[in-house]
């Protein structure tokens, strides 16, 4: 059926070409259809047109539907002078009361974008942060917007030029409990939770807000969150979000009521994001309405009452109509977000970082969000991407985030991953994309079966890529793949093409016979770090503090198999070991046992890295002080603190420690030489 509707109609949705390319667009007519007339609309608004006449032209190919020859030919057009998104409008010259066929061209820049300051061969180096994990003497328990500008002057200060961030993607403020990066409600906009409320220009005009701020009790509150070991998500949002909605009263009778610039501002903004933000705001109102009715039973929308389940339904608008300020209010929220976000980016050019900071892309999002909410017919619910069967998870995995139909992305001229690509890049300078591989194919099971049932299902990597491109060149930011695990060669093959920068853990870099690669071995277009989140941290791996954690949560599948992982670990240390040595670095750690990790084995590693080929280095924040625990133990959930547990000091102290400066000194000179 799929096939058939192909050749039913004149034109495909969506037609992507390189720039600089001919621009030869497939054209099915049925038998004996007469000339057509075409006009190319420009995004800039110029245009161009001509006539297409069947009769004589080559045809490419031919498939009979319902009886009825359909043959295709191949229509030459003048192709546009510069990439972007463009319209193509074909209509028979006849007599035919039909509608224009349509068709998006997308023309495209042959790479991504490549900052100039690593085009002439500078290697660059920054710190990856967990946003929420960072400690300050005045955030409100959870690292915020105002604590990454601190982490962007302290790193410019000693020659970094990047910083790198986790997911900042929207989670659900009526659900603070739900706190994974990535398991975002929507990628589209942001986590209201990191705006950094006592900065905002609201709170500086209204004074029942300071004073509110200001009490004995409020203060002792934030004194609390701020202690806590991990981030106590449900103290941060009740000691925020009362706060927010109390500046946006003032915000509304102030600005709003009064038509002030900074009330043009957020019209500004709305207008700007246009559908995409009314529908993100109308779903957190309505999220928000039903769990203070009943959060435990109205968790996301695929359970909400059958009349909001449809964003274009008649309950939808009946609810958004009685609820206009509250839909306002979280717009609001993200529109502040945004602002102190962008100033983060706009502080780190100022300071002359060439990257400034370093996103993250989650590869999926939860089924019960905003954007699945937003977009039903895009996300397939009868399935969950995982992974097929390995050694270590002998069943299979399924992750239970829906897969996206490529079907539909073509249908949608691949809008929305271009708007979300778009979204991600509005203040980022370089974008990882999480297990890029998903962009060739994903693993999908079908609800009701197990892992080992599911298959693998593929999609448009060369048009994705291209619209990856183009965005990237728009947004003047440079993309990283983490392309970790198995990696098809087709999907290497489309990064290498595209100049998208692999994405190399030091701890992964090693030749067949168990020798960790020298840091020449590293290809220059690249990332390289010593190890992320979804791993031990470098003390952990070294004290194997990791294998007996992951002892005690039960998530080897056996006794023999941990054990395997055990020796492995002894032989890595000793060939980590090797390696430093040969690079004539002295990591003082010989004997390569468990209880020799120390300051001067870090700066080894650290120094190795920095004098890798790769373009790019960032070393992890919690290596830098010698943390042992994992900000992530994949495969758990409540069974250990992920994406809650904190930085055991502040971002200013890490800077100030003597040893931190020396091991930052020797990667910028590394990283310089």
């Amino acid at each position: 059926a799929l096939e058939d509707a192909d050749w039913h109609r004149p034109l495909a949705p969506v037609l992507v070409r390189a720039l600089g390319a001919a621009l030869d667009v497939p054209l099915t007519l049925p038998a004996g259809a007469p000339a057509q007339r075409w006009r190319l609309t420009l995004e800039d608004g110029s245009g161009q047109a001509g006539a297409f006449d069947p009769a004589g032209a080559t045809v490419v190919g031919e498939r009979r539907c319902d009886g009825i020859p359909y043959p295709r030919y191949v229509v030459e057009l003048p192709p546009p002078e510069g990439p972007g998104y463009h319209q193509l409008e074909l209509e028979s010259a006849g007599a035919d009361d039909r509608p224009p066929a349509r068709l998006t061209l997308i023309v495209v820049p042959v790479t991504c974008f490549q900052p100039p300051a690593i085009g002439d061969q500078r290697r660059l180096w920054g710190p990856a942060v967990q946003l929420y994990a960072l400690r300050s003497a005045r955030n409100w328990g959870i690292g915020d917007l105002t604590d990454l500008t601190t982490l962007i002057s302290l790193t410019a200060e000693v020659g970094g030029g990047l910083v790198g961030i986790n997911p900042l993607h929207a989670l659900f403020p009526g659900n603070p409990w739900h706190f994974s990066p990535y398991s975002a409600s929507s990628r589209h906009f942001l986590n209201v939770l990191y705006i950094a409320v006592e900065q905002l220009p609201e709170f500086a005009e209204c004074a029942e807000a300071r004073q509110r701020v200001a009490a004995p009790a409020f203060q002792a509150e934030l004194e609390r969150l701020r202690s806590t070991a991990n981030v106590d998500y449900p103290g941060v949002a009740n000691a925020k979000l009362p706060l927010l909605e109390l500046l946006f009263e003032h915000f509304r009778r102030e600005h709003l009521g009064r038509g002030s610039s900074r009330a043009a501002e957020f019209r500004a903004y709305v207008a700007e994001r246009g559908e995409s933000l009314r529908l993100h705001a109308l779903y957190d109102a309505i999220d928000a309405h039903m769990r203070a009715q009943d959060g435990s039973r109205y968790w996301g929308w695929p359970v909400w009452p059958g009349a909001l389940r449809d964003p274009a339904g008649p309950g939808v608008r009946e609810f958004e109509a009685a609820h206009r300020e509250r839909v306002e209010y979280f717009a609001w929220l993200q529109w502040l977000a945004d602002e102190q976000l962008g100033k983060v980016q706009r502080a780190a050019r100022e300071l002359g970082m060439p990257i400034g900071l370093y996103g993250d892309y989650a590869v999926g999002v939860n089924p019960s969000g905003s954007e699945t909410w937003s977009d039903q017919a895009l996300y397939r619910k009868g399935a969950g991407v995982g992974a097929p069967p390995d050694a270590l998870a002998l069943k299979g995995q399924d992750w239970g985030i829906p897969p996206q139909d490529p079907n539909v992305l073509v249908e949608e001229q691949y809008q929305p991953f271009r708007q979300l690509i778009a979204a991600n890049m509005r203040h980022f300078g370089a974008l990882r994309l999480d297990h890029v591989m998903a962009l060739f194919r994903q693993w999908w099971v079908p609800v009701g079966l197990g892992a080992t049932e599911g298959g693998y299902v593929h999609y448009p990597l060369d048009d994705l890529m291209s619209v990856l491109a183009l965005e990237s060149e728009r947004h003047s930011c440079l993309v990283v793949g983490e392309d970790l695990g198995t990696v098809p060669p087709e999907m290497s093959h489309a990064m290498d093409e595209r100049s998208v920068y692999s994405y190399r853990v030091l701890l992964f870099e090693k030749h067949a016979d168990g020798r960790f690669k020298g840091a020449a071995e590293y290809p220059r277009r690249a990332i390289a770090t010593v190890t992320t989140h979804d791993l031990p941290t470098l003390k952990g791996y070294w004290t194997a503090s990791d294998i007996e954690l992951r002892r005690r949560l039960s998530l080897y599948p056996s006794d023999e198999v941990r054990g395997m992982v055990a020796d492995e670990r002894v032989r890595d240390r000793s060939a980590l070991v090797d390696v430093l040595e040969a690079d004539g670095l002295n990591p003082a750690a010989r004997d390569a046992c468990a209880d020799s990790y120390g300051q001067a084995l870090s700066l080894a590693i650290h120094q190795f890295l920095a004098r890798s080929s790769a373009a790019l280095v960032v070393v992890q924040a919690e290596d830098l002080i010698g943390m042992a625990d994992p900000v992530n133990v994949p495969g758990t959930s409540d069974e250990h603190a992920n994406w809650q547990r904190k930085m055991n000091r502040d971002v200013a102290a890490i800077f100030g420690d003597a040893d931190v400066g020396r091991l930052l000194d020797a990667v910028q000179a590394a990283r310089t030489r």
